[in-house]
């Protein structure tokens, strides 16, 4: 059953047979990877050790003097401690935050089909293969499918979402299809393949990026129509003034959602208040502030500098 062929179905048999997993993988990675000459060592992380600021500094940091020793570094999910609330959620999604991580150029996805088509090619003969994409489009989202494998977590979907994430970052990505001879090889000698997706113009600061994808939150924070405007043209500081409504439980230092009036997230940001606070001096000036908590740790309840649009 752990090492079947079937995804283990609860989570301590899922972590049992992660730990059994994980001695293979690796000689299996040190054999291909010796016979070339190189070294290899494994990284093992969780969503909180990238959702913390100082763990993340230090995972980039061991990431920088693996590579510079000329060892490369073979990172995975710890998926014998995880679960489901410090889950990545499947490989495409780790793989995009890990692109961050490394201050990466290009992520590279391996999949079982060519890459991006129009359509299902499994279901549809007609399907044309997307060379280039220079905009996920909500077409492209809904035409990927799901999952191909019984024993992967992510479908065309995951990887698409994971391709988003890294151009946010400034880095390419491809969609190659792993099952065909030498690909990378091949796609390093100038052979075109796969799908290639283009980094939008203006990318995200390695932090803004972190702020953006590695940190999880729940609570929201809900702003009127002029806020709004502010925030979304302007790329100000969220003050006080703006604020009508606070949902959930967060200390100062953690991440907060940031709604429109019609309940639409479309910011996110690292709070200078916790929400106890937030509520007693929303609606007011920032002026206000220490008169009210008797104390102020600044004008903004979110700094522009840890503040996201999404």
């Amino acid at each position: 059953m752990l090492l079947g062929s079937e995804k283990p179905g609860t989570i301590p048999l899922k972590q049992a047979a992660a730990a059994l997993g994980q001695p293979r993988l690796m000689r299996e990675y040190e054999e291909a990877f010796g016979s070339n000459g190189c070294k290899v060592a494994q990284i093992l992380l969780t969503r909180e050790d990238l959702a913390d600021r100082q763990r993340f500094l230090n995972a980039r940091g061991t990431i920088d003097t693996l590579i510079e020793y000329g060892i490369i570094p073979i990172i995975n999910e710890n998926d014998t401690v995880a679960v489901e609330e410090i889950k990545f959620g499947d490989n495409d999604n780790l793989s995009a935050l890990v692109t961050n991580l490394a201050d990466a150029a290009l992520l590279i996805i391996l999949t079982d089909i060519d890459g991006l088509y129009d359509a299902d090619p499994r279901s549809n003969p007609q399907a044309r293969l997307i060379p280039i994409v220079r905009s996920i489009t909500k077409e492209m989202e809904r035409a990927a499918g799901g999952s191909g494998s019984n024993v992967g977590t992510g479908g065309m979907a995951t990887k698409l979402a994971a391709a988003r994430k890294a151009g946010r970052s400034g880095a390419m990505a491809i969609i190659l299809n792993g099952s065909s001879p030498d690909i990378i090889g091949r796609l390093k000698n100038g052979e075109s393949a796969g799908t290639l997706f283009i980094p939008p113009a203006r990318s995200l600061s390695s932090r803004k990026h972190w702020i953006a994808f590695a940190l999880r939150s729940q609570a929201r924070v809900f702003v009127d129509a002029g806020a709004a405007k502010v925030l979304r043209q302007d790329g100000k500081s969220l003050l006080p003034s703006g604020v009508v409504r606070v949902e959930g439980i967060f200390e100062r230092g953690t991440a907060v959602k940031i709604c429109d009036p019609d309940g639409a997230e479309f910011a996110c940001g690292i709070a200078d208040y916790s929400n106890s606070e937030v509520t007693q001096i929303m609606g007011h000036k920032s002026l206000e502030i220490e008169e009210i908590l008797g104390y102020r740790y600044g004008d903004a309840l979110i700094h522009r500098d840890n503040l996201v649009l999404l």
